[in-house]
């Protein structure tokens, strides 16, 4: 009797010592949002103990995965189209839509003095290639589309125009060098406390359709749920206002 109440004392103290074990949420993220949603899942992974897997990819794509079956939990999405749609086919969670951030659209290159303050080396063409998302699939590279065809360059520029999948692929286009300058989102080039490097022109707004961002839950994650609700506190704002949004 004394050796099994014993066991039983060493048994409660093994179980109650052993580390809890931290939840685990698989977000998808639409790439033009990377650098900010790093930093908030590193302050929300510091303060709950929870992991956070981030995987970035062009929001169309996301979109068709989604409907296909994929196993995320939530949707970071790059417009307010595509998590509308999975709410209404009854794939998102009801009610967890919200609005995020609204992107800004710029005309870089990373070479300084390259890119004027007007936009206008867009039409001297003194260039071989234009980076650009793909309209189909990117947000940004629809917002792209609609500045080129304002300018009344669309058409002109068609076979000078290189698309990445999404605008994380867009970006590396022209920090490579594969294209002298492209159409990328401002929080890929804006850092907190860091000057932009290169050139650039921040398109006007009245050039494009605003780029707002909206999240939406897939699954019951409750860890998913908490990393939304940290996402619309006033500390993650503070980031992602820090990155250009």
């Amino acid at each position: 009797m004394i050796r099994f109440m014993l066991t039983l004392v060493l048994l409660s103290v093994f179980i109650g010592s052993q580390p809890v074990i931290a939840g685990e949420a698989r977000i998808a993220v639409a790439s033009n949002f990377t650098n900010a949603i790093k930093a908030i899942a590193e302050r929300f992974q510091e303060q709950n103990g929870d992991k956070i897997v981030l995987i970035f990819g062009a929001t169309g794509k996301f979109y068709a995965q989604i409907m296909n079956g994929a196993p995320f939990d939530a949707f970071f999405s790059a417009d307010t189209r595509r998590p509308a749609l999975l709410e209404q086919k009854g794939v998102a969670l009801p009610g967890s839509r919200f609005t995020y951030a609204q992107g800004k659209i710029v005309l870089f290159s990373p070479q300084a003095g390259y890119v004027d303050a007007n936009g206008a080396v867009l039409k001297k063409r003194a260039y071989r290639y234009l980076a650009i998302a793909n309209p189909k699939l990117a947000p940004y590279g629809e917002a792209a589309k609609q500045v080129l065809e304002k300018l009344g360059l669309w058409e002109t520029l068609r076979f000078q125009m290189v698309r990445g999948e999404n605008i994380g692929q867009t970006y590396q286009f022209v920090i490579s060098g594969n294209a002298e300058l492209g159409f990328v989102a401002l929080s890929q080039i804006k850092r907190p406390g860091l000057v932009i490097s290169g050139s650039y022109w921040v398109v006007p707004a009245n050039l494009y359709q605003p780029i707002k961002q909206q999240a939406v839950l897939i699954s019951d994650n409750q860890v998913a749920k908490a990393f939304l609700e940290f996402v619309r506190s006033d500390e993650a704002k503070v980031i992602i206002q820090s990155f250009g949004y």
